[in-house]
């Protein structure tokens, strides 16, 4: 009972009103993916109501908010064109398994491998991406919508700082309301909600995909689903990661990768495009007040009441107040101190952070992205460990060398290794010390090979001692030094 209150209903109020501002920033949003990826905008709202709903219960990250994403929408935009909507919804289903399997793989635990400067890359891209998406809605308009978004933007950030009234209602929602009222009063010229695409009238209904059950269909939908899955979790991941931060508060990402397998199952059956994490969406919640699963819900709730029912009303939302909201949550998403830091910060974490910026704004393609600032941090890591390798030598008497090894033996530091042994030195004996260090990998034990080898071709005796139980259980495997081929190999010689 307290974890259940604690997850649904410790924060009540701030959750049902930030959820209804999520709601209604949702609805833009979900139409415009739609649009993306060439299918009717009611799929992205149905989308946006399952997932939503659906994470909030089965998700391990509350406060969250998961609906149709540009992310996911790109990648189905070509299963749709080229196959129609009843594959997507079927790869929509196959998507939502292979999440679960990844959870129940605890694949989830993988994001310990991303690094602070990939996160911080990725959320300063996403930010730029979010400020991006809003220039349509400010080229070729009148002044009108410019008044009106200053006005939005001026509403968000000040009415915070009224005194007693200031924190009563979130300034986004306050935003939404006014404006919507500016222009039904005026009766401005501008865009609006309605203008984005026709509204769903009905509620969502259970339907299988008129598809072919067979092999053919597997083939066709499986690079798809796959893709799907991987963009999806690897945006959820990324997306909770920022949100345990701005909450201080711990998730299971392994859960999450499982709610979001539900959800996409669910989604899939009921006529729904797939869909994941969104930042823009969770950051409009946090700053809004929401912590719990309840404004998880409440969002999604909301959003289907509103356009199902209320849609004459929300239809009639300017673009101009959602422009703002989203303007807000850029700025509030990008790490600003990013930018101070790149004076302070080693080149190579700098370099990691903009690469993944560069990646992910040029692509749009967030699992690129990830993919590319991953693949830098990791070079960058390797390299500076390998540094670390140290060889000290000595000559107790003109018949023995003594090389004692520091630090990591492995792919990276192998070419080091094996250049500070002086293979063509002429003693009798040659040893080895390797209690400060430790072996890897297979190349790191082809390293010791080579030397061992090398040195007893001289003629040298060679002894090498210190090997920790690690390091010895992989030398003893893949080694070859002391096995009979290698005997027999100097034995030819």
């Amino acid at each position: 009972m307290q974890s259940l209150r604690t997850q649904w209903f410790s924060n009540i109020k701030n959750d049902v009103l930030s959820g209804i501002v999520v709601a209604l920033a949702l609805i833009p949003e979900a139409i415009a993916f739609s649009i993306i990826a060439g299918v009717d905008p009611k799929m992205g709202l149905y989308a946006a109501f399952c997932i939503a709903v659906i994470t909030a219960f089965a998700g391990g990250r509350p406060g969250m908010i998961s609906a149709a994403t540009g992310a996911m929408a790109l990648v189905i935009a070509g299963l749709v064109k080229a196959h129609g909507v009843e594959y997507l919804l079927v790869a929509t289903i196959l998507c939502g398994i292979f999440q679960i399997i990844a959870g129940f793989l605890q694949l989830g635990n993988l994001m310990r491998f991303v690094s602070r400067s990939v996160v911080t890359g990725f959320v300063n891209a996403l930010a730029i991406l979010i400020f991006l998406a809003q220039l349509p809605e400010l080229t070729n308009v009148t002044w009108h919508v410019y008044a009106m978004t200053i006005a939005g933007l001026g509403i968000i950030y000040l009415f915070p700082y009224i005194p007693k009234v200031g924190k009563m209602i979130p300034s986004p929602l306050l935003c939404i309301l006014i404006l919507t009222g500016i222009y039904m009063y005026f009766g401005m010229d501008i865009r609006t909600v309605g203008d984005m695409g026709t509204l769903p009238t009905s509620l969502p209904t259970f339907l299988l995909p008129n598809v072919p059950f067979n092999l053919d269909t597997l083939l066709i939908i499986l690079p798809y689903s796959l893709s799907l899955a991987i963009v999806g979790l690897l945006e959820s991941m990324m997306t909770a990661t920022i949100v345990d931060d701005i909450t201080d508060t711990p998730s299971d990402k392994n859960r999450e990768c499982k709610g979001q397998g539900i959800a996409n199952i669910v989604t899939g059956f009921f006529g729904g495009m797939a869909g994941c994490a969104m930042i823009g969406q969770s950051i409009i919640n946090m700053k809004s007040g929401g912590r719990t699963r309840l404004s998880s819900f409440i969002a999604g709730t909301v959003l289907l009441l509103l356009v199902v029912f209320l849609q004459d009303w929300v239809s009639q939302i300017p673009m101009a107040a959602l422009v703002a909201v989203m303007i807000m949550v850029s700025i509030g998403t990008f790490s600003w101190d990013s930018i101070k830091n790149l004076k302070s910060y080693p080149l190579s974490t700098n370099i990691v952070m903009l690469a993944t910026v560069v990646v992910v704004v040029f692509t749009h393609n967030l699992a690129y992205g990830v993919f590319v600032g991953v693949l830098l941090a990791s070079l960058f890591y390797a390299n500076k460990v390998a540094h670390y390798l140290q060889i000290q030598t000595e000559q107790p008497s003109k018949e023995q060398r003594i090389y004692t090894v520091y630090g990591q033996v492995f792919f990276a530091s192998s070419t080091k290794f094996i250049s500070s042994f002086d293979l063509k030195e002429v003693v009798q004996k040659v040893t080895i010390d390797l209690t400060h260090a430790h072996f890897w990998d297979i190349t790191a034990v082809a390293a010791l090979d080579k030397v061992v080898i090398k040195f007893r071709k001289e003629g040298a005796q060679v002894e090498v001692l210190g090997l920790n139980k690690a390091s010895s259980t992989i030398v003893d495997h893949f080694g070859v030094y002391d096995k009979p081929k290698a005997k027999q190999t100097l034995n030819n010689h």
